[in-house]
C-alpha cells in the first residue's frame, strides 16, 4: 500500500513540474521583451508603444498574420518612417565618397586652370613691360579681358574662344600700328593717339589687312582645342555632382516603404528579431525600390569613360599647359611679324583707311624690342601686296634668328620649393579612383543587401521563416520590375530621368564635337598594367627613371597616343638588368663545389664514429 501511494505521489509531482515548465515556456515565447529591446536600440519610437505581451486584436496594415503579434498600428507607422530614414542614410553613405571625389576634383581642376591662366597672363604682361613698354599701359586691360573670357569659357560660360582671341588682336592692332609700325602718325597728332575714325577703321579691318600673319588663327586653334577639353571636363564633373545630388534626394515610394517594413520589421512582430531576409527576397525588394536609380547604370558607365578620356585629353600630353603658356610666344611673334612688314603694312593701311596726316619716317626704327630694321632691308624681302591681299609669311631667316632672344622660355611648372599639385598628378589621382565607381548604380541594390541578407540555414521570406527563397528574382531597371513578386513599381522618378537625359545628351554632344572619346577604357597600361612611376615622383618632377610603362589613350582628336615615346619611334625595350658588385647578396655556390663539401662532411662524421 505504501508503495502504491509513493507511486501516485511521484506521478502527480511529475505532472506538476511538466505543466509548470510548459507554462513558463509559453509565457517566455509570448513575451515582447526582445522586440522592445530592438525597438529601443534602433531608436524607432517611444517604448510605450511596444506591448509587454502579444495581442490578438491588432489591426495592422503591413505585417498582417494569423496569431498574436507584438506590433501595434503606431509601431507599424514608426517602422515605415524608420525604414525610409535608414535606407536613405545607407544610400548616402555609399554615394558620399563618390560625391566627394567628383566635387573635390572639380574644384582642384578649376583651381589648376585658374593658376595656369594667371601664370600665362602674368608672363604676357611682363612681355609688354620689358619689350614693348609703350604698349604696356594700354594692353593691360586687353590681356585681362582676354583671360577673363577664357576662364569664363572653361567654367561653361557662353563665350567663344575664337571670338575672344580675334577681339584681342583687333584691339591690339591700332596700338601696334600707331606706336611701333608707324610711330610718326601718333607723333604728328601730338602724342594724343590716333583719331577715333582711324582707330575704328584699323580695328574693323584687322582681319582683312592681316597685320599679324597667321599667328591669331594659330593661337585661336590651339587654345580652342585645349580649352574645349578643359571645358568639357568641367561640365562632366559638374554633371556628375548633379547626378549624385539627385541620388541623395531620391524619394522612396509608399509601396517601397511597405515592402521594406515587411522585409526588415514584420519578423519582429512575431518575436523574431535576429532572423534576416533571404538573399533573393532582399534583392527583389531593393531592386524594386531603386529601379529608377539602376536605370542610370548604362549612361553613368559611359559618363565615367568620358571622364577618363577627357582627363587624359586635358593632362595626358600637357596640351592645356602648352596652349596657355604658348600665348605669350604667339603674341610676341605676331607683333614682330607686324614690325618686320611695317612698310607694306603702312601702305596697305593708307589704301584701306585713307592716307595718314603725317608722313612715315624714311627709316623704320622701332623704339621697342632692342633692334632696328632699315626700310630697304624690309622691302627687299617681298613686294607690297594689294589692299585686299593678306601678307605672305616668311620674313628673313637671318633677321628672325637675331630676334629669337625676345622669346621667353617659360617652365611648365614653378620651382620644386613652392609647387602646387600639377595637373598631371591631379589627373592621375582622379583616373585611379573613378573606375571603381563605374558600376555604382547597377550594384547599389547588392551593396545595400550585403549587410541585410541572411546566410544561415533559415531566412525570412516576408511571410514566414523558410530554408530558401523560391520566388523569381528580377533584374535591374524599371522594365524588369513588372515581374517583381514583392512590390509594384508604378513608374520612373521624373527627377532622376531628367538627369539621365542630361547624361545621354552630354555624351552625344561630346561624341559629335570630340570624336573618339568615351569609346573605351582610358589610361590603359601596356604590358603588365603597372602604374607608371609613383604617386609622389614622376617624369615632370625630374624623375625620368621612375617608370618604364607606356600608356595608350585617345587625344582630343581621337588619335591613339603612346605616352613616353616619340612619333615614328618604336617603344624602347625593357633595359637589361645590370648587376653592381657589392650591391646585393653573394652569388650562389656552383653545384659541383656544393656536392664536394657535403661529401667531406659525411666522411668526417663517419671517421668520428
Amino acid at each position: 500500500m505504501s508503495l502504491g501511494l509513493v507511486t501516485r505521489v511521484n506521478f502527480w509531482w511529475i505532472i506538476l513540474v511538466v505543466s509548470l515548465t510548459i507554462e513558463t515556456s509559453r509565457v517566455r515565447c509570448h513575451s515582447c521583451h526582445e522586440v522592445k529591446t530592438a525597438f529601443q536600440l534602433r531608436q524607432i519610437g517611444p517604448l510605450k508603444w511596444v506591448p509587454e505581451t502579444p495581442g490578438t486584436d491588432v489591426d495592422l496594415l503591413v505585417c498582417k498574420h494569423q496569431g498574436p503579434s507584438c506590433c501595434t498600428r503606431k509601431m507599424e507607422e514608426s517602422y515605415q518612417v524608420a525604414v525610409r530614414r535608414e535606407t536613405v542614410q545607407n544610400i548616402r553613405s555609399y554615394s558620399f565618397e563618390l560625391n566627394y571625389l567628383l566635387q573635390g576634383h572639380a574644384t582642384a581642376f578649376q583651381d589648376t586652370f585658374q593658376s595656369l591662366m594667371t601664370f600665362s597672363m602674368t608672363h604676357i604682361s611682363s612681355l609688354f613691360e620689358s619689350s614693348y613698354a609703350s604698349l604696356s599701359l594700354d594692353t593691360g586691360p586687353l590681356v585681362t579681358r582676354l583671360f577673363s573670357e577664357l576662364s569664363l569659357y572653361v567654367r561653361g560660360g557662353n563665350v567663344s574662344v575664337e571670338a575672344s582671341v580675334h577681339r584681342f588682336f583687333d584691339d591690339l592692332f591700332p596700338l601696334v600700328y600707331g606706336r611701333l609700325v608707324n610711330p610718326g602718325e601718333e607723333a604728328a597728332a601730338g602724342g594724343a593717339g590716333l583719331s577715333g575714325e582711324r582707330l575704328d577703321c584699323l580695328r574693323m579691318t584687322r582681319q582683312d589687312v592681316n597685320p599679324f600673319g597667321g599667328h591669331p588663327r594659330a593661337l585661336s586653334r590651339e587654345l580652342g582645342a585645349a580649352l574645349r577639353a578643359g571645358r568639357a571636363l568641367a561640365q562632366a564633373l559638374g554633371l556628375g555632382t548633379e547626378l549624385m545630388n539627385a541620388t541623395d534626394a531620391a524619394v522612396l515610394s509608399r509601396d517601397c516603404s511597405r515592402a521594406l517594413v515587411r522585409m526588415q520589421y514584420c519578423a519582429h512582430c512575431r518575436g523574431l528579431t535576429l532572423i534576416k531576409p533571404c538573399p533573393g527576397y532582399c534583392l527583389n525588394v531593393l531592386r524594386g525600390c531603386l529601379a529608377s536609380l539602376t536605370e542610370l547604370n548604362a549612361p553613368w558607365r559611359r559618363h565615367v569613360a568620358l571622364l577618363e578620356d577627357l582627363t587624359q585629353a586635358v593632362a595626358g600630353q600637357h596640351s592645356l599647359e602648352l596652349a596657355l603658356l604658348g600665348v605669350e610666344g604667339q603674341v610676341n611673334d605676331a607683333i614682330l611679324y607686324a614690325q618686320l612688314n611695317g612698310p607694306r603694312l603702312a601702305a596697305t593701311v593708307d589704301k584701306v583707311c585713307g592716307p595718314s596726316t603725317a608722313e612715315a619716317p624714311s627709316s623704320h626704327t622701332p623704339t621697342e624690342g632692342r633692334w632696328s630694321v632699315s626700310t630697304a632691308t624690309a622691302t627687299s624681302t617681298a613686294t607690297a601686296p594689294s589692299a585686299s591681299t593678306p601678307f605672305s609669311e616668311g620674313p628673313d631667316v637671318e633677321l628672325r634668328g637675331r630676334l629669337a632672344h625676345l622669346r621667353s622660355s617659360l617652365p611648365l611648372k614653378p620651382s620644386k620649393s613652392d609647387k602646387p599639385k600639377s595637373l598631371k598628378k591631379i589627373s592621375r589621382e582622379f583616373v585611379g579612383y573613378i573606375p571603381r565607381y563605374k558600376t555604382f548604380f547597377g550594384a547599389l541594390p547588392e551593396m545595400l543587401c550585403e549587410g541585410e541578407m541572411g546566410m544561415e540555414f533559415t531566412c525570412w521570406s516576408g511571410d514566414e521563416v523558410v530554408e530558401s527563397y523560391t520566388k523569381k528574382v528580377v533584374g535591374n531597371g524599371v522594365h524588369a520590375q513588372r515581374q517583381n513578386p514583392e512590390l509594384k513599381v508604378r513608374g520612373a522618378d521624373p527627377a532622376l530621368m531628367e538627369v539621365k537625359d542630361k547624361l545621354e545628351q552630354f555624351s552625344q554632344e561630346i561624341q559629335e564635337s570630340m570624336p573618339g572619346l568615351g569609346h573605351g577604357e582610358a589610361w590603359v597600361e601596356a604590358g603588365s598594367g603597372g602604374v607608371e612611376g609613383s604617386a609622389e615622383c614622376d617624369d615632370e618632377d625630374g624623375c625620368q627613371g621612375s617608370g618604364t610603362g607606356h600608356r595608350e589613350s585617345p587625344d582630343v582628336t581621337g588619335r591613339v597616343v603612346v605616352q613616353g615615346s616619340s612619333p615614328g619611334v618604336s617603344s624602347p625595350k625593357r633595359p637589361p638588368v645590370v648587376r653592381v658588385t657589392g650591391a646585393g647578396p653573394p652569388p650562389p655556390l656552383p653545384g659541383t663545389l656544393l656536392m664536394l663539401l657535403l661529401l667531406l662532411l659525411l666522411v668526417s662524421q663517419w671517421t668520428v664514429l
